[in-house]
């Protein structure tokens, strides 16, 4: 995600007209498209961006690394010296609208806090890219709405990055539950958390939309859905926040939410900024999958118990790590015109969740869900 100071430089960004830039050479134009590679725009070069995206284009079989937004020219040239990307496939944030004369883009990878994703993925789609998205999606139902309606309009794909659902043992453990391997499944907890240190974004509501469960607790919400396949009926939700810590001064610690499935399944969930957890376990009636950790950068583990005896599962490595899965996913979608597996209903279904588990947790009640 994009630093303090790029995010002001954002804001600057806003009020400012944009430039049309000039192209680099017919040969770096016709790499990408002779390759059938999908050209991508990574929007906001913080982190999450730059350890993470960034360096996983190198394993993607359908998408390159075409063109850099951010508010931070030293970062434009930096990232830009590294990754080969010319100064005219170098954007600020004022110039962001004119990245619609750039035939080298197909995609905009939105690396945004969450409180500007739907007005960039918005102007994405205006300007003719296909968007991918960071989660969360948005910071309300409305505006996810607004991100599908707009992607719909131009006639360009809308994908979240949910990129657990391209890692292989989460992959295998939503077949290994819904095919009942340990029998139906009958509960599901999942736990998310970390310590969060002060000073970040993330702290501050109106960027942030919220505290933990607008970061870390969205995989345990993603999780339960994914691994049931089914939609929460009634969601309930506590929340427990230190008001005296300064970290928490407008975003909430800790929620744990129970949801309740069609089928009779139920999820105990936690979503925290001052506890570490990382996993999920699906509990059935001939014994359990584990996730432990689950949905880490890299790691993950898988136990299993069944007809009493208790044991690892191991997965030989994949050819393409779940950051560069995911990136193809869209690039591939693309091609096809086929809808991503995590669209943008994906990231809605989430967020309706989400406002349910603050209302519920805001009026200690039962709240039901409709879609």
């Amino acid at each position: 995600m994009g630093s303090r100071r790029e995010i002001l430089g954002i804001g600057a960004g806003m009020a400012a007209a944009g430039l049309t830039p000039g192209f680099a050479s017919r040969a770096f134009a016709a790499e990408g498209r002779n390759g059938r590679k999908i050209g991508y725009a990574v929007v906001g070069l913080g982190y999450y961006a730059t350890r993470q995206i960034m360096p996983n284009f190198a394993g993607c079989e359908h998408s390159r690394l075409v063109a850099l937004v951010s508010g931070t020219p030293a970062k434009l040239e930096q990232y830009g010296a590294q990754y080969g990307i010319p100064k005219t496939h170098r954007y600020s944030y004022a110039q962001f609208d004119s990245l619609r004369d750039n035939p080298d883009i197909d995609a905009v990878y939105i690396i945004l806090p969450n409180s500007l994703h739907a007005e960039y993925s918005i102007r994405a789609a205006q300007a003719g890219k296909h968007v991918l998205c960071e989660k969360p999606m948005a910071t309300s139902v409305a505006e996810c709405q607004a991100m599908i309606a707009a992607c719909s309009k131009a006639g360009k794909k809308l994908m979240i990055g949910y990129r657990s659902r391209f890692e292989p043992y989460n992959r295998l453990a939503i077949e290994l539950a819904r095919g009942g391997h340990v029998g139906p499944t009958r509960l599901i907890t999942a736990e998310h958390g970390f310590p969060i240190q002060p000073g970040q974004w993330r702290l501050d509501k109106p960027l942030s939309g919220g505290g933990s469960m607008m970061d870390i607790g969205i995989y345990s919400l993603n999780a339960a859905r994914y691994l049931t396949g089914e939609e929460p009926l009634e969601v309930s939700a506590v929340e427990s926040t230190d008001r005296s810590d300064p970290r928490f001064a407008t975003v909430e610690d800790r929620i744990s939410f129970v949801l309740r499935f069609p089928s009779g399944i139920q999820a105990n969930c936690i979503s925290s900024y001052s506890s570490a957890h990382n996993g999920y376990r699906v509990i059935g009636t001939q014994g359990w999958i584990g996730m432990e950790p689950a949905t880490p950068y890299a790691g993950q583990t898988m136990t299993i118990r069944k007809d009493g005896v208790t044991a690892p599962r191991t997965l030989p490595p994949p050819t393409r790590n779940q950051f560069a899965a995911q990136l193809d996913h869209l690039s591939e979608c693309v091609q096809s015109g086929a809808t991503p597996i995590v669209s943008g209903e994906e990231g809605l279904a989430d967020m309706r969740v989400i406002e349910a588990i603050y209302r519920s947790a805001a009026e200690r009640r039962h709240i039901g869900l409709t879609a």
